[in-house]
């Protein structure tokens, strides 16, 4: 802030009850101050600094954790697909009005995008194998995205006062998680030949040829 301004709280005082409504921090010229404290008349109205959902977008929020699947990358056609996300609440620094200003952002929602036509729309961040609380499965072999869509609210606070809501959420996505659904079959194998351990199961190379089909019943589902 510079020094010639300084951050004022903003109050509405009803005369008849003298009840007093909180309206924000403000940024007001010292000289402003000084008058509005004895001057019999009212002084300029101060600025009063608020943060939008524009500003919020601005901001590096950064997005959840996602996880997907084994952590080697695949697993067999019908098993479940647990899926978990990591988002502690963020603090961000910022400056308006030559005024610090702090935001903090905190997951509100998920919503899963299996890769195959099936979504999750949810409110808890699941949790890690053997945790089946956020789960799907893949009926058909291929590679598949999972993408991790987060839902985010706001609050924020001028020159260290109190934290005030942002009217409106973002959405932060994260990196896709690429999984392999891999359909298991039982075979013949020669008794005399000891198993190969990195022949199978194996992950093709990526490619149109081996990428998942849509599922044709793919459904939306709240949890």
């Amino acid at each position: 802030m510079s020094e010639d301004n300084v951050s004022v709280s903003n109050n509405l005082v009803e005369r008849a009850t003298g009840n007093r409504q909180f309206l924000g921090y403000g940024c007001q010229q010292r000289g402003q101050a000084a008058a509005q404290n004895n001057a019999d008349g009212p002084a300029a109205a101060p600025i009063v600094i608020t943060v939008t959902r524009e500003d919020f977008a601005k901001l590096p929020v950064k997005p959840a954790v996602a996880h997907a699947g084994p952590s080697d990358g695949w697993l067999p056609s019908g098993m479940p697909n647990v899926l978990h996300a990591e988002s502690e609440p963020q603090v961000l620094d910022t400056t308006l009005l030559d005024t610090p200003v702090s935001v903090r952002a905190t997951a509100q929602s998920y919503h899963w995008d299996l890769g195959d036509g099936n979504t999750i729309d949810t409110e808890k961040p699941g949790k890690p194998y053997p945790s089946e609380e956020i789960s799907s499965t893949y009926a058909y072999e291929g590679w598949y995205d999972v993408t991790l869509t987060t839902t985010f609210t706001g609050e924020f606070s001028v020159n260290g006062g109190e934290w005030q809501p942002i009217d409106g959420t973002i959405e932060v996505e994260s990196e896709p998680i690429a999984v392999y659904s891999k359909s298991l079959e039982s075979r013949l194998v020669d008794g005399d030949k000891a198993p190969d351990e990195d022949e199978d199961p194996w992950k093709p190379e990526r490619s149109s040829s081996t990428d998942g089909p849509q599922h044709p019943e793919a459904t939306h589902r709240k949890l």
